[in-house]
Formats: structure tokens, sequence, C-alpha cells
């Protein structure tokens, strides 16, 4: 069913609950990730993952039910006749069967779920945004998870503080794809790398979300930087990496203007400095390095090596991570770097290092 159908009878089903007191509810699933399998397993590997959800989906749904895909990355589930409690039951063995899934060299896929259930005075679009936030909540909280629209007022002030700030996080990215698509969808793949490095590393759920906010915005500061420069097809001069380097500062003084973003814009200054001290812009080393920047740096470098850019070709995984082991300790946190390349073993890049 295309989205357009799904609205349609979203509305149908409002307008039984109107008339007959009938429940409805509506999950929003994500598999998380899947830009960066697209990146790291190529379209093919992607696109399995898609029909593999898709019949995960379609199985584990009742005649009545209805999906379809809202977009690259998610579904959207109508469930008429269903409570909260059922809904939420019923996106919690999705996620499961999602967790297990296989497609391709993949063993495991995460995914999360949002769910909103029916409300007095609320419409058929309100229903679904209350499931698209109850899904960016299950995200920010490492993914992996349902999170139920309701649970979300039970701290009014903080949900309006949660949303004004991924509000401006959806904006800077929306301005970092405009300027360069190629900068934005990697740091969406860089994302979930630094946020598994940071959670391998012992670090608390609210870290680890840091962590992923600063590897998602880890870029922002190139949208300052001259386009000549930004899409050079070719490598840059001396010149031109000393102004591509001011990114990182360009960076934090966005950053810095967005309430509650100052431990975030730290990150993002530092990410280039280097555990010898030998990095950008300030020169700092070892544990002065604010720990995001050092996982933020390993894992930004991983993901450069490992794709196709037009004046080079991509470089192996085996080759990556030997680069990544030869530089610890001068260019790289050599606890980050043991961590990233535990994280990508279990992935099931082992098998991938072996073959290359």
């Amino acid at each position: 069913m295309n989205a357009d159908a799904f609205r349609r009878r979203l509305s149908e089903e409002m307008e039984r609950r109107r008339r007959y007191y009938k429940p409805v509810a509506v999950a929003r699933i994500s598999v998380d990730g899947l830009f960066a399998v697209h990146e790291d397993h190529g379209g093919a590997v992607g696109d399995e993952v898609v029909r593999a959800s898709a019949r995960i989906l379609r199985g584990a749904l009742r005649a009545s039910d209805v999906v379809c895909r809202s977009g690259a990355d998610t579904f959207d589930l109508l469930l008429p006749e269903t409570e909260e409690a059922d809904a939420v039951a019923c996106a919690q063995r999705i996620v499961l069967e999602l967790s297990v899934m296989e497609a391709g060299p993949l063993q495991t896929i995460k995914a999360s779920a949002g769910v909103a259930a029916h409300s007095d005075g609320i419409g058929g679009a309100a229903l679904i945004a209350g499931a698209e936030r109850a899904l960016a909540d299950a995200r920010a909280a490492g993914g992996g998870r349902v999170v139920a629209a309701s649970l979300m007022h039970e701290n009014p002030l903080q949900s309006v503080g949660d949303l004004g700030r991924r509000d401006a996080v959806e904006v800077l990215m929306l301005a970092l794809l405009e300027r360069d698509r190629y900068t934005g969808e990697h740091s969406e793949s860089v994302v979930e790398m630094a946020a598994a490095v940071a959670r391998n590393l012992g670090k608390s759920e609210a870290e680890v979300e840091e962590v992923r906010a600063a590897a998602l915005l880890h870029d922002v500061g190139k949208v300052g930087i001259p386009d000549a420069i930004l899409n050079k097809p070719g490598p840059l001069t001396d010149d031109e990496r000393e102004i591509m380097a001011e990114h990182t500062i360009i960076g934090e003084r966005i950053l810095r203007g967005i309430p509650g973003f100052a431990p975030i814009a730290a990150i993002v200054r530092h990410e280039h400095e280097r555990w010898d001290g030998e990095g950008y812009p300030d020169g700092i080393a070892g544990q002065d390095i604010p720990l995001g920047s050092r996982i933020i740096l390993a894992c930004d470098a991983y993901h450069a090596m490992t794709s196709d850019r037009p004046y080079r070709k991509r470089m192996s995984h085996a080759a990556a991570v030997d680069e990544l082991a030869r530089n610890a300790g001068t260019q790289f946190d050599p606890d980050v770097t043991a961590a990233l390349i535990g994280h990508m073993y279990l992935l099931g890049q082992g098998a991938a290092l072996v073959s290359d």
C-alpha cells in the first residue's frame, strides 16, 4: 500500500473511532543503520534488508492491519481495534524478529519503533506525528527498542526541549545534505558506529547520545567552506587544506549558538585532534582530547577509507583495519581503536576481513 492509500485508511479508522469508540493505533518502525548498510555492503544488500523487513512485517500483522513504506528506512503500521499496550507488544515482536533477520552477509539488524494510540480530540496526522516523535526517542535512547507516545508526556517541559534540539539537528543536517550530499550521508553512516564504540567503552546512555549527536553533526562546519574546495574532485593543495581545516571551528561556532549544545560543540571542535598532539585546531593530545572526539576521529577515518571518492577507490575492510591498527597510539586512541575493530567483528565483518 502506498502512503496516500495508507492515509485514507487511517482517516476511515479514525472516523470509526469517533462513531463507534473503536480503538486504533499507529506504529512507525525504523530499520536502524540502513544508510550504513548501503554504504558498507552496497545497494543490493540494502535492498534485500528492505525486502526481508517487509516480509517480516507482513507476517507479523493481521489481515485487518495495514503497512506501508513511509521513508527510506521506515515503515508505518495501522492497527485497527488495537489499544496502545497491544500495539507496543506487536511492535516489540517485530523489532525482535528484525534483530535476528539475515540478509546477505548481515546476521542481525537493529530496529526501533514508536507507537501512538487513539486519544480524544486528535486526528490521523497527529497520531502519525506522535509515532514519529516516539520513534525519535527510541533511536535517541540507543535504538533496538519500542517507545510509546504516551510515555513522552510524563515530563512535558523536557519533551519540548528535546524536540526543539531535535528540530535544530534536523535543520542543520538538511543544510549539510543540500550543500554536499556525500558529507551529509557520510555523517549519518558514522553515527551508529560511534555510538556503538562509546557503548563498548562503558559509557552511559546519556554519554552515548552525546557522542551520537556529535557524530551526526561533526562535519556541519563544512557549510562554511567554499564550494570550489568542498566539491573539488581531486586532492587539495596545502592552502586549500588549511581552509578545509577551519570547518571544525566553524562547526563549534554554529553549535554553541544552540542551547544545550556546548558539550557537543566541544567534541566537534576537537574531532581532528590526534592522540600524539599533531592534530588540529589546538594540538592537544591524549586524554586531554574529549573522548567523543577521539571516537569520531577513528570512526570517521574508517568510513572515509572504505568509501569511494571521485579521486580514489575505497580500501578493503582489511586494509582499513590495518591502517587503524598501525596508527593506534599516534593518530588514534589505542582503546578507541580496539573498541572499533571489536565492534566491526561483532557486526559480522570479521568474515569480510578474511575474504578481502
